[in-house]
């Protein structure tokens, strides 16, 4: 049944081929742009079809020649070449399995992500903020663009609430597997005695939808302006630009005031709203849905500990995978590229387990 299915998008992707090469497709940018996505998301799935299909080419001649060969050293090196194969097609079957798992439709989005002081304190805060840089510096590292959205700060230079919009294409895919509570242990600078307090923040990631994805009815909305303020009340500027929507029917309440333009932080406001909408909605009308994603790795229940940030002994532990490392600083400064290779394997891996049972 597998090899029916990528015997049938390889043949798909010829289709594709074919017609990008016609000129009045090339013509047209919107569908030209449709089949050249399509085109990239078939293309491994034919490569690994043409490999497969190679290696099951050699092994047939193979074993045709073994019929016929009377020298025993050719003989054995023909039976080594077919085991060898018989081993390729084995890695070739679990690569092949892994490409024909569903996708996230959600992957190649922007991502909004909220970050929140939790238990703690002051160190909670200053420990949100940490997480705000580190998301930063892996984003600037991906070279996608980042733009704060709304901020709550502390007097002392950290975060109560932060949200900001990741742009980029895969940005999802990546910032996915952040949901959820980040404990944070170490010494904070105010403690005399040294001794190690344990603090969390905790992390919301939501995919950016578009106008089409969620519609919105301005009855709906009880829109509030008022006057920005910033740390320990002093006013950003002196009119009402900052901006709360109220979502009457779901209760979400979403407010911006970064920007000095009303307009501005009302767009900014309706971004994220939109998106929390989507989430909302998603979980409402479809409760298989909801189970599925608490229970996969990547995209947790945003009350579970996820992750814990050990100053002390610079180790950080992802607590979905058991996986450790002993280079925080590292991460904290942006590489987070070797833990999210990680969860990724694994939500493939556990895919893969519900699909066979």
């Amino acid at each position: 049944m597998m090899l029916n299915k990528i015997r049938f998008l390889k043949e798909k992707f010829l289709e594709v081929e074919k017609e990008m090469l016609k000129p009045e497709i090339i013509a047209d940018n919107k569908k030209y742009a449709e089949l050249c996505k399509e085109y990239n998301e078939l293309e491994p799935i034919s490569i690994a079809y043409d490999d497969y299909a190679q290696v099951e080419k050699t092994i047939e001649e193979d074993m045709a020649s073994l019929e016929t060969e009377t020298d025993n050293e050719l003989r054995s090196m023909l039976n080594d070449e077919i085991e060898s194969c018989k081993k390729k097609l084995e890695e070739l079957d679990e690569h092949i399995k892994l490409l024909l798992l569903p996708k996230d439709d959600n992957d190649d989005r922007n991502v909004i992500i909220e970050i929140r002081s939790g238990a703690g304190g002051e160190e909670a805060s200053l420990f949100a903020g940490e997480l705000l840089r580190m998301y930063t510096m892996y984003a600037e590292s991906k070279r996608w663009r980042v733009e704060i959205l709304s901020s709550n700060e502390t007097e002392l230079g950290g975060i109560k609430e932060v949200s900001l919009r990741i742009s980029g294409k895969g940005a999802y895919s990546k910032f996915k597997y952040e949901s959820g509570v980040h404990r944070v242990q170490r010494v904070p600078e105010t403690e005399s005695s040294g001794r190690i307090h344990t603090s969390t923040s905790t992390v919301a990631v939501l995919p950016e939808h578009e106008e089409v994805d969620v519609e919105i009815n301005e009855k709906d909305l009880q829109i509030d302006v008022y006057r920005s303020g910033g740390a320990g009340g002093q006013h950003v500027n002196t009119t009402d630009s900052a901006v709360r929507i109220t979502h009457i029917p779901s209760g979400i309440v979403v407010a911006c005031q970064d920007e000095r333009s009303q307009i501005k932080n009302r767009e900014k406001a309706m971004s994220i709203l939109k998106s929390k909408l989507y989430d909302y909605y998603q979980m409402q009308v479809d409760e298989e849905y909801a189970r599925n994603r608490r229970n996969q790795v990547g995209t947790g229940d945003r009350s579970e500990r996820i992750r814990t940030y050990n100053y002390p002994q610079s180790r950080l532990t992802d607590h979905r995978i058991n996986y450790t490392v002993y280079d925080l600083a590292g991460f904290l400064n942006g590489n987070l590229d070797d833990l999210i290779a990680a969860l990724s394997v694994a939500e493939q891996k556990e895919k893969l387990e519900r699909i066979t049972l």
